[in-house]
């Protein structure tokens, strides 16, 4: 008899803990739902459960860049049939733009931060600097930057004769075309020097703008105050660590990064 009740007491508690556990089918299927979500990490990083990150978080940005204004296309406008040199875009809107030259940048998670962060980068190419590295920069493109012309060699073209400043920057022109399947519409002239001679060969070799800059930034830390309208100039072979700093200063003047080729 008391084997009965023992029994009987040990169906009736296995019963009771089976209700407790019970969960209406409506709600089951939302904690699968939000354990599929996931909830908003601070440090912006996946969870073991796959849930979605926050880029921005996982890059060591505070907030999420702002988009850059939609502009209208503006073709650049050539005095004597010679492409304007530009230093700063005249511009109201809050932007600045990030250029970066030769080619000398090959840090892969470089790749991932454009990608993610939909930044709109500007790499001028030089031929001799790229070297076998062409397919890191298809991968940029890939992701939105925009691959622009540097020349072949690097010289300094100020003082050149003609035909080998045209040999340079056309030359140029064909290898992005041969790499991209692109013609590039801009151009900087290694060391940021230039004389007539360029102008008329960056013209003649189907170039629309001669591209300067106004800020110099080493290790992210620009020269001076950004304002909007600054193309800013990235050191040399500097890239994810350099440009996280500057973004954050990008943020910190209310700013944020416009495409070069949308104002030129």
């Amino acid at each position: 008899m008391r084997a009965r009740v023992l029994v009987a007491a040990a169906l009736a508690a296995a019963l009771l803990t089976g209700c407790a556990q019970s969960v209406d089918p409506i709600e089951r299927l939302g904690k699968k739902a939000a354990q599929r979500v996931g909830p908003d990490r601070p440090d912006g990083a996946e969870g073991p459960d796959g849930a979605a990150r926050r880029p921005y978080r996982h890059w060591g940005l505070v907030a999420p860049l702002q988009a850059p204004p939609r502009v209208a296309a503006r073709p650049s406008v050539r005095r004597g049939g010679l492409p304007p040199v530009v230093r700063r875009v005249r511009t109201s809107d809050k932007v600045v733009f990030l250029t970066y030259d030769d080619g000398a940048e090959r840090d892969s998670r470089f790749v991932d931060m454009v990608r993610e962060l939909r930044l709109p980068v500007t790499m001028f190419l030089t031929d001799s600097v790229v070297g076998p590295g062409y397919g890191h920069f298809a991968r940029l493109q890939s992701v939105g930057a925009s691959i622009q012309n540097h020349t072949l060699d690097h010289p300094a073209l100020r003082g050149l004769p003609y035909p080998g400043q045209r040999a340079e920057i056309c030359g140029q022109q064909e290898k992005v075309r041969s790499r991209f399947g692109i013609r590039p519409r801009l151009f900087r002239p290694p060391y940021g020097t230039y004389d007539r001679m360029t102008l008329r060969a960056a013209a003649d070799c189907g170039l629309s703008a001669v591209v300067l800059w106004s800020v110099s930034a080493e290790g992210g830390a620009p020269e001076r105050p950004l304002r909007a309208g600054d193309i800013v100039s990235v050191a040399s072979g500097e890239a994810t660590g350099p440009t996280l700093r500057l973004l954050r200063e990008i943020q910190r003047r209310g700013l944020t990064v416009g495409r070069l080729e949308d104002y030129l």
